[in-house]
């Protein structure tokens, strides 16, 4: 006859099934500040000006953004205080419509969506790095381009190099344990953030540029050199016409609906904190407000920043 587990076997299995719950209010609000405030609005930005074509859409798509994420991380906020498990989205599906479609969505965020955007802040990274150690080239090859088609070749860069060598780094510090992690996550983020907020007002008290603030919001709704959207599939091109934001209302709408894909992207990490809610001391409270502070705190923070960029919205 099988023995029953004790109470206190019982308690010990289940400490050890579990997660160590070491994040508070402030590592769970810089996981996410870390997250969304990074190297997106200095990329984007540029092409939402040349998509949208005027100062004031720029500023209007970034607003938008705000107000999305805020919605979406309110939404996101209830979900996890139902259920305050680690997985977050894969969670929610799960187990609200079915476990096909988090299996699904858990296997496409592993070899799509998380690792893009993985791959797309480190290659960030060494871009910008780049601008210091001009070595660090995305035509400095290592291994030159092997074609496999016209459109596709393999290669590999010392900028490819820098931004693989940056995910394994961390992801060997992560690896070492909780603790290090947030500490790590904390100071980052907090110098980030203080470095943007200087950037903002330096921008505003000694960046003035009058000819730029002229050109710029004289007439800040006047569409000036849009660049023309065509559909990114080759067979609608002969379905779908080409438009500008110079081109009435549904130009302005498609428009806007492409420079979202930037500003969003740029934004899309207001639910991480939801991926490590079993790590949170109380995720009731703490995922709710450490998803909803960011969102607040992004929003504010990306118009200024676009806003202190120099050039006319029309050019390159």
């Amino acid at each position: 006859m099988v023995q029953a587990p004790s109470p206190v076997q019982a308690a010990a299995a289940a400490t050890d099934s579990e997660f160590v719950r070491g994040l508070g209010l402030f590592d769970s609000t810089m996981i996410v500040v870390g997250s969304m405030i990074g190297s997106g609005v200095f990329i984007v930005s540029a092409d939402i000006a040349r998509q949208t074509g005027s100062a004031g859409g720029l500023l209007v798509a970034w607003i938008v953004t705000g107000f999305l994420t805020i919605a979406a991380a309110l939404s996101y906020g209830e979900l996890a205080a139902m259920m305050p498990k680690a997985g977050g989205q894969y969670v929610y599906l799960r187990e609200s419509y079915s476990p096909l479609w988090g299996f699904l969505y858990g296997w496409t965020l592993f070899l799509v969506i998380q690792t893009g955007t993985i791959a797309a802040v480190a290659v960030a990274f060494a871009r910008f790095l780049g601008v210091l150690a001009p070595s660090v080239s995305p035509t400095a090859w290592i291994v030159p381009p092997i074609r496999l088609s016209a459109k596709y070749a393999l290669s590999l860069s010392w900028q490819q190099l820098i931004a693989l060598l940056l995910i394994l780094f961390l992801t060997a510090l992560n690896t070492r344990g909780l603790r290090l992690g947030k500490w790590i996550q904390n100071i980052f983020t907090s110098a980030k953030t203080l470095a943007l907020l200087a950037l903002i007002v330096l921008g505003v008290l000694f960046g003035r540029n009058a000819a730029a603030l002229a050109a710029n919001f004289s007439h800040p709704w006047a569409v000036q050199g849009a660049q023309k959207i065509v559909p990114g599939a080759d067979f609608l091109s002969g379905i779908v016409p080409a438009v500008t934001a110079a081109a009435g209302g549904f130009g302005i709408l498609v428009a806007f609906g492409v420079a979202q894909v930037g500003s969003l992207f740029s934004a899309d990490a207001w639910n991480n904190i939801t991926f490590t809610a079993g790590e949170v001391k109380n995720p009731r409270r703490d995922v709710h407000a450490g998803g909803e502070s960011p969102g607040l705190l992004a929003q504010r923070f990306s118009p200024l920043v676009v806003r202190g960029r120099g050039p006319k919205v029309g050019g390159r």
